[in-house]
């Protein structure tokens, strides 16, 4: 069976097509199953039961099954869903003033291995399709209260959405349509560990926001903690930023997780100011949260104060992002790894 959850406008349009139906029929489901959010082919009152029927021989809507959700007392909502073949990610909504953002992940797993994510140390299952990363969506939908909405979506949860280009291309493309979930193209932002042919590509076929793990100011100290830097190092990476389209209201974001006595000196700093010259940027300072086996520790306040202010000194708007659900363990991989050892625990005691 094809989950319609998995098609574009223009695969849909094809698909109808070779049912024999009308153009107009296309937009009609697809509007059902993203805007309207359709759970079942039944519901969609204004197709024809004939043709309802035909799509019920061929086609059905599904997504993940949510396995567990966490609430903050901040307000995050971070929730577990398991995939078709057993498989499980984490997506989370955070509320910060009159926002309200989805991070959505983009693989199961991740093959990047850095240092201080929790994700990258515990490996790699493998992409997510269409219907995974819309599902995430949906899913977020139907935890929101009465007058909520979701106003930014975010690929920073698991995985690297640039190893997964494809689908992620066609998940923006439905997240941008107006006759999709219909996005700004403004509120919409994916995240690399710093993949340069990703970022160029991107940077040509997407309208959309770009945000850069960059967590080091030396190819030394990136080469340890962000294995890719080996591939694709810091020049090479800085060089692709300065070639991203800037246009409009579009922005790079860079994200500089801060870890204590290894990047965040007053030396880091200002190397960092010099490294992102000529390149339009805010700088997000994400201290470290610390999970369980991790080696690295949190920054004390003090040198995050001095960092932000070496950066601000420097012109650049850089702002010290607060910790979201540290209390529902929000960083990405915490909440599947919580929920894994208490199956094991079950599983031991029967």
């Amino acid at each position: 069976m094809k989950n319609l959850r998995d098609f574009t406008y223009e695969e849909l349009l094809e698909e109808v097509r070779e049912l024999g139906e009308k153009p107009y029929r296309a937009e009609q489901i697809y509007g059902w199953v993203y805007r309207k959010c359709a759970a079942s082919i039944d519901s969609m009152t204004d197709v024809s039961k004939a043709l309802r029927e035909r799509l019920k021989e061929s086609y059905t809507i599904e997504g993940p099954n949510v396995l567990e959700v966490k609430t903050s007392f901040d307000g995050t909502k971070k929730f577990l869903s398991e995939l078709s073949d057993g498989s499980r990610i984490e997506s989370v909504l955070i509320p910060e003033g009159d926002r309200l953002t989805l991070c959505v992940s983009s693989q199961a797993g991740c093959a990047l291995g850095c240092r201080f994510c929790m994700t990258g140390l515990s490996g790699f299952t493998r992409n997510l399709t269409l219907s995974e990363l819309n599902g995430q969506v949906f899913a977020a939908k139907g935890l929101l209260g009465e007058g909520e909405a979701i106003t930014n979506i975010v690929l920073m949860g698991m995985g690297e959405p640039l190893n997964n280009y494809d689908n992620v291309l066609r998940f923006v493309s439905i997240l941008t349509d107006g006759k999709g979930f219909g996005f700004s193209h403004n509120k919409v932002t994916v995240s690399t560990a710093g993949l340069v042919p990703g970022i160029r590509r991107l940077g040509a076929e997407a309208n959309i926001n770009l945000a850069v793990s960059l967590n080091a100011t030396t190819d030394e100290v990136r080469d340890r903690i962000m294995p890719i830097n080996k591939k694709y190092p810091l020049d090479e990476l800085l060089d692709a930023l300065r070639g991203y389209p800037h246009n409009g209201k579009k922005h790079v974001t860079i994200e500089y997780v801060m870890l204590a006595n290894v990047n965040d000196s007053v030396e880091d700093a200002r190397r960092l100011a010099r490294l992102l010259r000529g390149i339009p940027c805010k700088i997000n300072l994400i201290p470290f949260n610390p999970f369980p086996g991790s080696r690295y520790q949190a920054p004390d306040n003090q040198r995050v104060s001095t960092f932000s202010k070496v950066l601000q000194d420097s012109g650049y708007f850089a702002i010290v992002r607060a910790s979201k659900g540290a209390d529902i363990q929000a960083a990405c991989g915490q909440l599947k790894g919580r929920y894994e050892e208490l199956e094991a625990g079950e599983e031991g005691a029967g």
